[in-house]
């Protein structure tokens, strides 16, 4: 299978898998709850208990002017991805919604909800797809003017949402509660891309970074990068060491830096991603993404 046809199919994969784990999120935690994570579903939660039609059909209903207007705007292959992914999650939901919930209590449907909805969320975005609602709507005024911030519309029609709901359900607790629920959504499509296995950056200036770099070559076989730097105050000129390493591996660059000099300086922070070599080999993926972008 050529690579064109085997990205086709994962695609595809990842969009029927992103809308059931979505439509399941949904209809088992979050609507039986009166919860919301945003979005064209919990206008379909409005709708469901306002005059009980189904939130599929809502979903669906709702996205038709946008898919619409979306084929005006963006190309034609977005747009099949886009109708696919907004017909299996309304499909879904449909279905699900008439199973018994797994649970009525509130804190266990936020928790639970939040982070299937990120982790079904996440699977649309790696097929770069679209389920509609927010995102969609993101898409096509993006075309209209590239200077917007995505992350900006989204927040804003998600607060209008779970607004509506608190206003239509009258109980704060269902606003709370989908706060959390939308902030573990937001922290599981992070996790999904980036992983859990963050990496660590060290920055460590010390008139030694010879002995240093040395040491932390022989005891834990990671190189380090000598940086020109100039310290402002002092007027002098030093060499600056950067390293990467895994987080285990942090104790033992101190350790060696203290033993080395007392007086160094260091400054740790976390590296998201990193690739090349004793980290991830990922030169076609980071093409991969460049192609997305």
């Amino acid at each position: 299978m050529s690579n064109y046809f085997k990205n086709i199919f994962l695609e595809i994969l990842y969009t029927i898998l992103g809308s059931l784990i979505m439509a399941f999120a949904t209809a088992q935690f979050l609507l039986p709850n009166h919860l919301s994570t945003g979005g064209f579903s919990g206008i379909g939660t409005i709708v469901y208990y306002l005059w009980n039609i189904p939130v599929g059909t809502t979903n669906f209903v709702i996205n038709i002017p946008l898919l619409i207007l979306a084929y005006l705007k963006i190309g034609k292959y977005f747009i099949l991805k886009a109708i696919g992914g907004t017909i299996s999650l309304s499909l879904f939901l449909n279905i699900l919604e008439t199973l018994p919930s797994l649970t009525e209590d509130r804190l266990l449907a936020c928790i639970y909800g939040g982070i299937l909805m990120g982790f079904g969320t996440a699977l649309i975005f790696k097929a770069n797809a679209s389920t509609g609602g927010t995102d969609l709507i993101t898409t096509i005024l993006k075309k209209f003017n590239v200077q917007i911030r995505t992350s900006n519309i989204v927040i804003i029609f998600d607060t209008i949402i779970v607004l509506l709901s608190v206003l239509f359900f009258r109980t704060i607790e269902v606003g709370l509660y989908s706060a959390i629920a939308i902030y573990l959504m937001g922290k599981m499509i992070d996790i999904s891309f980036e992983g859990i296995n963050f990496s660590k950056m060290i920055v460590i200036i010390s008139d030694k970074y010879d002995q240093i770099s040395d040491s932390i070559n022989k005891v834990l076989a990671r190189g380090t990068t000598g940086l020109y730097g100039k310290g402002m105050y002092t007027n002098k000129e030093r060499t600056i060491l950067l390293c990467v390493v895994n987080r285990n591996e942090v104790s033992k660059i101190r350790k060696i830096v203290d033993e080395v000099d007392k007086n160094a300086f260091i400054v740790i922070s976390n590296a998201r991603e990193v690739f090349g070599k004793g980290f991830k080999e990922g030169s076609d993926i980071v093409e991969n993404n460049l192609e997305k972008i």
